[in-house]
């Protein structure tokens, strides 16, 4: 696959606009300085359509787009259960979590901690965030999206490294939060233009009639030639994908724990909620979320089925970038265009969340009088720092990796129980003590790794399930054992308003009504 001159001027003049709209944006008026609450939560003046493309964008990279597409191929639709019930897990945190942070103007989900629980708990897992985020999500995104980037341009895979990571600090580091969000409103619009593309192209390839209803009848074929297990949603036993996806609990098991860890509690995505104007917009947001990631699967999943009849006998994660080929010059601009969107806002988002914790959690602790202008200039620095240790490492950290994606998922799990227990516990149950949250963080590493080596059969979403009940015992038995220490308790989690207003309630009544549909016709 190579870029024609149409392609080259499409992806150029795409950089040029979102960089140019990332600076416009990021200019403040006349004779005020930046402060960290402009840089690190744009001002908390995010508006809903921000929020909620913004949230999409920080959570869909080019490793998710190949990787789901790819997924489609081999396991079929049941694959889009992380996204549909994703969709469900955002009404959620916007209707019992957001209003929390927001009532208590959380800026980082460490804060939160400290102000639960006492400052121990902030400073070990402020660090443990940051060497995550950078050691493990920011390095993938890097090294996977610059996979994809190489393929496409020919350029090397450190070549590409340097150019994502260039141009994500090029972007991102000046306007801060606010740069990224409002962007972030382009960028999602160019992976929906590149998805539809993909999807159209791929459909009308089947049924041999380019026009709108020769999609519709590429997806009746679709429907009538791929094997039929492609179109379940719940995988039965038998099925050779079942240990990654286990039946019923992608609905009531451990893609919950996995769900509510990453959408209510994960800097790197809460972030946004945190900045929204009020927990109304907030909530506006979560919903607009919450459709896209309905449509999300349409876009990148049935083209990935589509790919059976289309190229059948290929790996799996070639499916997407075989249908890139199917592409015309100019179009297939527009959709590396849009994998390049995925990429860059998933990195700036990622950055930013890495400057505000180390900048509010670590550095500020240090130095409480810090001014503003060194909380921002902190910040900038810390992006800095992250972007180089990331082109750095990458290569040695994932490079001998043949599935670098799922490596990254398996470590992650080993915290995300015990994370999801913590916060919990400390919204809903004013009982909880530091000994409890550190008891479950604990006990969650242990179990992962004992679960691991002892039981690898237990598929992946069922252990994190297990792990999560044990390590809810566990926190609940510690904290009954502490005296509580209420003087270390400042934040409010009792006198909380978590009415909605109507409209946030019909729209979630229509996202859980397409949910039911959905499942109910692909069960």
């Amino acid at each position: 696959m190579h870029l024609s001159p149409l392609d080259i001027t499409v992806v150029v003049l795409y950089a040029i606009f979102i960089f140019v709209l990332a600076q416009v944006v990021s200019r403040e008026k006349k004779g005020h300085e930046k402060t960290s609450k402009d840089y690190f939560l744009a001002s908390r003046a995010l508006p809903w359509w921000a929020i909620g493309t913004s949230l999409i964008a920080a959570n869909i990279s080019a490793e998710q787009i190949i990787g789901m597409s790819g997924s489609g191929y081999a396991i079929g639709l049941g694959i889009a259960s992380y996204e549909w019930m994703a969709a469900l897990t955002l009404l959620i945190v916007g209707v019992f979590f957001l209003p929390v942070f927001l009532k208590n103007e959380i800026y980082t989900m460490p804060e939160f901690l400290k102000r639960r629980y006492g400052p121990n708990i902030q400073f070990v897992m402020a660090i443990f965030w940051l060497a995550l985020y950078v050691f493990v999500n920011l390095t993938s995104i890097l090294w996977l999206g610059a996979t994809a980037f190489s393929t496409v341009t020919g350029l090397t895979q450190q070549q590409s490294i340097v150019v994502l990571a260039a141009f994500t600090g090029a972007y991102a580091l000046y306007g801060g939060l606010k740069a990224i969000a409002l962007t972030d409103v382009v960028q999602v619009s160019m992976l929906v233009l590149g998805g539809m593309v993909i999807l159209f192209i791929s459909l009308t390839h089947i049924s041999g009639d380019v026009s709108f209803f020769g999609a519709l009848h590429g997806f009746s074929v679709l429907l009538a030639k791929v094997p039929n297990d492609h179109f379940h949603m719940i995988l039965k036993p038998e099925n050779p994908f079942y240990k990654d996806l286990p039946g019923l609990s992608v609905i009531f098991g451990g893609m919950w724990v996995a769900n509510l860890s990453y959408w209510g509690f994960n800097q790197y995505i809460i972030q946004r909620g945190l900045a929204a104007k009020n927990i109304h917009e907030a909530q506006k947001g979560i919903v607009l979320a919450a459709f896209l990631k309905l449509l999300i699967p349409v876009l990148v999943v049935v083209p990935g089925i589509a790919a059976i009849l289309i190229a059948p006998g290929i790996k799996n994660d070639q499916a997407y970038p075989t249908l890139m080929t199917l592409l015309p010059h100019g179009l297939l601009g527009i959709v590396f265009a849009a994998l390049i969107a995925a990429i860059i806002a998933s990195l700036g988002s990622k950055v930013n969340s890495i400057a505000t914790i180390f900048t509010m959690d670590v550095f500020k602790t240090f130095n409480k009088a810090a001014s503003e202008k060194k909380l921002v200039l902190t910040g900038r620095i810390t992006a800095i720092t992250a972007l180089v240790i990331a082109v750095i490492v990458a290569k040695p950290l994932l490079g001998g990796f043949d599935q670098a994606f799922q490596y990254i998922q398996e470590f992650s799990g080993f915290f995300t129980p015990g994370i999801t227990v913590i916060f919990l516990l400390g919204l809903f149950w004013k009982r909880t003590t530091e000994a409890g949250a550190i008891a479950a963080a604990i006990g969650s590493v242990a179990l992962s790794v004992f679960y691991k080596f002892t039981l690898p059969d237990v598929p992946f979403m069922n252990r994190m399930g297990y792990i999560f009940l044990i390590c809810l015992g566990l926190a609940v038995a510690a904290s009954l054992l502490q005296k509580p220490k209420p003087e270390n308790v400042t934040v409010d989690v009792t006198h909380v308003d978590y009415s909605t207003t109507m409209p946030f309630k019909i729209a979630s009544g229509a996202i859980v009504a397409i949910l039911i549909a959905l499942y109910a016709t692909w069960w």
